[in-house]
């Protein structure tokens, strides 16, 4: 097999009619806004529910090329483990982020704006006072 302007469609890097060569073809861009959507979905996915009272996480994303750096905003119930939850946030955005957008997330920034005590007068929950 030849490679050049002889060789026969189809012998790869050499374009066929009508097919343009893959460097010439382009880049596919993912915007920070989409990135953002996809962090703050994964947020929520890592927190199981929003608590009553509380916000859905909101998502802020810088990318340079193919990384991200996510910053995510979010409210939590309490009492709870606030280190874990948030380590279970930062995995699963950093997992989603990656197979969903194909950018590595070097950097995941959690702001918890607030915690949400138990409601009184739920069932099965006591009065603290």
């Amino acid at each position: 097999m030849t490679d050049g302007p002889g060789a026969p469609p189809g012998t790869p890097g050499v374009p066929g009619p009508g097919r343009v060569a893959a460097g010439d073809r382009g880049a596919t861009v993912i915007a920070e806004r989409v990135v953002a959507k996809i962090a703050a979905r994964a947020a929520r996915e890592a927190l199981d529910r929003i608590p009553e009272g509380g916000s859905a996480p909101h998502a802020g994303v810088v990318v340079h090329r193919d990384t991200a750096r996510v910053r995510i905003s979010l409210d939590l119930e309490y009492p709870a483990d606030i280190g874990q939850r948030c380590a279970a946030v930062r995995r699963r955005v950093v997992e989603r982020v990656k197979s969903l957008a194909g950018m590595d997330v070097p950097e995941v920034d959690i702001a918890v704006e607030h915690l949400h005590p138990p409601r009184a007068g739920r069932a099965g929950e006591r009065d603290i006072r």
